[in-house]
């Protein structure tokens, strides 16, 4: 570890989701000489004042970070920022509403993108401010290529021994059946549709989403019907309410309602993935397993295009039914893959030569982050960005008690449930088997629910 390097800070929201990956950058981070804070995102909040300076890596540039980035930028530290979203976006007008904010944008020092796609809807922002933009892939997608798949195997095969063959159908409605029904966005669009403040494509949005849950929960009698001898695996959203699926699952014998850990191992083990407009399709495309498009309501203008693309498209139940009896019999497979590979080379870099993790490290050594830290903030800024992340945290500590709220501490259990040191290394030492590195990585816990990373 070089003592001089900037700090790199990891931020994780939902451990299913991004821990994997993360903790392959920290390793690829660590053993190039940089010291690693990797842990749950909120917790590191709480924390960063406490954190020697230096790079922060946001997952988002929404306007809810304004005050965080500032905060940090306050303290010294930089910010290298992706759009976890990015993959899938909106079209480019409602995108930048929802995902972008002018003042967050101007934070960051670097700009990581997923593929070209994304780099221009970057570069395309009418208050993008000049930053450098770094092609380099996601993580997320090293995690999918054939040289880390068996990273995953452990779990594939003690999936198949609970649920034998079955179908996964993965949803992706939180933004209309969230974990605490009050954070609905729905909610909120339909209360302003009747006070007339409402913006026509939320409102559009808003009802399809709707739509297709309605949709999403009739279709899975029948598909339980047309493969009785099948389990239907139902694996909602990290944010979603199981509810909704629990009360589907007591009419049908054959539905599992289960969100146990990476969706990567359950694709993997699945004989189809049935989902719509959700990156987990494009993750199938990636794995090289068959997935089928369910579209009983259709919008070219709200569908993730990229989702259908790369999948079996069927706009009727019958026509799913039938896709998925195929796929399950073995008389149909996954989309040709020159046809998937066309199609995905426009939206992610790195699906093959150097990992997306050691080009995301290339941006910082070339930034010379590894060799010395960003510079010193001034006294009354950083006392300034010290009380405010002091004040911001008691806040969050009291709403974790709240009842319903987002930061309730039940909602970010179930977005990050506690993990062990041990666990972490036994993590690590598969990822490095896989590759054969990460030797001399070591793990410690910096604090509740943070981890320190180094080589």
């Amino acid at each position: 570890m070089n003592k001089t390097a900037s700090t790199l800070i990891i931020p994780v929201e939902s451990q299913v989701r991004e821990m994997d990956a993360k903790l392959l950058l920290s390793c690829v981070a660590a053993e190039r000489g940089f010291p690693v804070i990797m842990g749950s995102r909120a917790f590191i909040h709480f924390k960063v004042d406490a954190i020697p300076r230096g790079v922060y890596l946001a997952k988002s540039m929404r306007k809810l970070s304004i005050r965080m980035f500032s905060i940090l930028r306050k303290l010294g530290h930089e910010i290298v920022a992706w759009d976890e979203e990015g993959l899938l976006r909106e079209p480019d007008q409602e995108y930048y509403r929802w995902r972008l904010s002018p003042y967050t944008v101007a934070q960051v020092s670097h700009l990581i993108a997923w593929g070209e796609d994304d780099a221009q809807a970057l570069r395309n922002y009418p208050d993008y401010p000049g930053t450098p933009i770094h092609i380099t892939g996601n993580p997320r997608i090293d995690m999918m290529r054939k040289e880390l798949r068996d990273y995953y195997q452990p779990q594939v095969n003690e999936i198949r021994e609970r649920f034998g063959d079955f179908v996964l159908v993965n949803t992706n409605f939180s933004k209309v059946n969230h974990f605490f029904p009050e954070l609905s966005p729905l909610k909120k669009i339909l209360e302003a549709e009747k006070s007339e403040k409402v913006n026509q494509f939320d409102t559009a949005w808003g009802r399809h989403k709707l739509q297709l849950f309605e949709s999403f929960q009739m279709m899975l009698p029948e598909l339980c019907r047309a493969l009785p001898d099948l389990t239907v695996v139902v694996r909602p959203h990290p944010a979603e309410n199981h509810a909704p699926w629990l009360a589907v699952a007591k009419r049908c014998n054959n539905i599992r309602v289960v969100n146990d850990g990476s969706v990567l191992p359950w694709l993997m083990a699945s004989k189809v993935l049935i989902a719509n407009s959700c990156t987990t399709q494009v993750e199938a495309a990636v794995l090289d397993r068959p997935t089928v498009s369910y579209q009983p309501v259709a919008s070219e203008n709200i569908d993730h295009q990229l989702p259908n693309a790369v999948s079996h498209q069927t706009f009727s139940l019958d026509e799913l039914c039938s896709k998925a009896v195929a796929i399950v019999r073995g008389d149909l497979g996954p989309l040709d893959y020159g046809v998937r590979r066309a199609r995905l080379n426009q939206h992610i870099a790195a699906l093959d030569g150097r990992l997306a993790a050691d080009r995301i490290i290339d941006v910082l050594e070339t930034a010379a982050y590894h060799e010395k830290q960003p510079p010193t903030s001034s006294m009354p800024n950083y006392l300034s960005g010290w009380i405010r992340n002091r004040m911001r945290t008691a806040k969050k500590h009291v709403n974790m008690r709240r009842p319903g709220h987002r930061n309730n501490l039940a909602y970010h259990t179930h977005r990050w449930p506690d993990i062990s040191v041990d666990e972490v290394e036994r993590r690590i030492a598969r990822l490095g088997n896989m590759l054969d590195r990460f030797k001399n990585i070591r793990v410690t816990r910096h604090s509740k629910h943070i981890f320190r990373i180094t080589g």
